[in-house]
């Protein structure tokens, strides 16, 4: 059965095909989506697997999947994969070792244990492991195995629409790839902050170095029952300290980027920006949101809705150009940049739309480089392509925008919160525009967020060391 037949068909092993050692399996990677659709369907809505709040003073610290999405999973390879149509559960033990969490990603595997030639009956070891090759459940099946061969066509289930966080999903994915970062976390006094670094390292996005007061962080990680044995501690006596000392690390090259843990996003900005920091280039820093919106087909940028309040012309050069840069990092390698404003012509009174087609007349002659630049664009018409047709508007960016530049911060940080409280997007950020990434996190940030941010992290100090920036 050739690649494109498996997708389309769906065949079972009859009970003579199996042999003692045979083997299938799946991988499945658990998201939000995963979690709520089996809520819905189980009526299961343990505040431990749906209320975010709630799970962060939980023992895990995090939302945790269902026991069985797991198990659910074994029926998925016994019904689908082996045996496979036809077959008939009999039971199942099962054991819980270890939590699946968000991001987590499971190898669910069956094996022929055992068969009864004369009741046709075929006993399964079952086994799920995480992607550090950790047990996760374990189990015996016993099933009625098929004894006629069947071969159907695939049914195609109706799409769900849920926030898939697949944009996301993918930029972890492609985080796998270059060496964990060495980051400093700064000031981690928190279980949050200590949460946050430690799902990265173990997801094997960072190598963290802890730099704070070491008593007041190893009281938050007894606290939240973390181990933060494996990792550096630089004890420094106060949140000042420790910025500076991140600052330090970070212009020896001990670090390759940074983490805000429990200190205001000023107080590590301003020892990343002090003359003497030894991070600073010729760019101004400016704040990236990588946003999954699960009405938009493609991962969409947003800046700046952090850090530059009101920036000029001149400001928003840098502004624009280290937002291509991060999305050349992630592998985009001419994203379509839309220079937002109320309206897409140019209106004297509305400077904003001044300073886009200024921005694209610069991009034309080379003072922007990497991508394609269109504006003014009113949101619909950067975002939507038949609101571009309506309007007549026609270019390579119009209705397909991979980065959104914002006026200014008010309108960025409007447009960021419009979009996760009444979009169900998910977004992660970077603060970039210096010599090394810096993530920003927030105690409200989910698991899955707070990695995608160490991805980006990642991915742009790999990118920023190939290219010798």
């Amino acid at each position: 059965m050739t690649h494109s037949d498996a997708k389309s068909f769906i065949e079972n092993r009859t009970f003579d095909e199996l042999q003692i050692g045979d083997s299938a399996s799946l991988e499945r990677r658990l998201t939000m989506d995963d979690i709520k659709l089996f809520a819905v369907m189980s009526g299961d809505v343990n505040p431990a697997h749906v209320d975010e709040d709630f799970a962060k003073s939980s023992r895990f610290q995090e939302v945790i999947a269902h026991g069985m999405w797991g198990g659910a999973l074994i029926s998925t390879v016994l019904g689908t994969e082996m045996p496979g149509p036809g077959t008939i559960y009999l039971g199942q033990t099962l054991r819980f070792r270890a939590p699946v969490g968000l991001g987590d990603v499971l190898e669910v595997k069956v094996q022929v244990r055992d068969k009864d030639p004369e009741k046709k009956r075929v006993t399964f070891d079952c086994l799920c492991t995480n992607q550090d090759g950790r047990k996760v459940i374990e189990g015996v099946a016993e099933v009625l195995a098929p004894t006629e061969k069947i071969r159907r066509a695939r049914t195609v289930l109706p799409r769900v629409r849920m926030a898939e966080r697949a944009q996301l999903h993918e930029l972890l994915a492609a985080a796998t790839r270059p060496a964990p970062v060495p980051m400093a976390i700064v000031h981690p006094v928190d279980g949050p902050a200590l949460l946050g670094a430690i799902e990265a390292a173990q997801a094997g996005l960072i190598v963290p170095t802890l730099v704070g007061p070491e008593e007041r962080i190893r009281q938050a990680a007894e606290e939240a029952e973390l181990d933060i044995s494996p990792y550096r501690l630089v004890s420094v006596p106060h949140s000042h300290a420790a910025a500076a000392e991140a600052v330090a690390l970070a212009r020896s090259g001990a670090v390759a980027a940074l983490m805000k843990g429990s200190l205001h996003s000023d107080e590590l900005l301003r020892e990343v920006v002090r003359r003497d920091s030894g991070l600073r280039t010729e760019r101004r820093i400016s704040h990236v949101s990588a946003f999954d919106v699960p009405t938009y087909p493609r991962p969409l940028f947003i800046t700046d809705a952090a850090i530059n309040i009101d920036p000029s012309l001149e400001e928003k050069i840098d502004i624009v150009q280290n937002a291509i840069d991060l999305v050349h990092a992630v592998g985009n390698d001419r994203p379509r940049v839309a220079i937002l404003s109320a309206i897409e012509t140019v209106n004297p009174k509305i400077r904003s739309t001044i300073e886009a087609a200024a921005l694209c007349k610069m991009a034309e002659r080379g003072q922007i480089q990497g991508a394609w630049l269109d504006g003014p664009l009113a949101f619909d018409n950067a975002v939507s392509e038949t609101a571009a047709a309506a309007k007549g508007i026609v270019s390579e960016v119009a209705g397909r925008a991979d980065i959104l530049v914002a006026p200014d911060l008010e309108a960025a940080n409007m447009l960021v919160k419009q979009l996760t409280y009444l979009a169900d997007a998910t977004g992660a950020g970077l603060v970039v525009g210096a010599r090394v990434p810096i993530v920003l996190t927030s105690r409200a940030d989910d698991a899955i967020t707070r990695m995608a941010s160490c991805a980006l992290a990642l991915l742009l100090a790999d990118h920023q060391q190939k290219v010798g920036r």
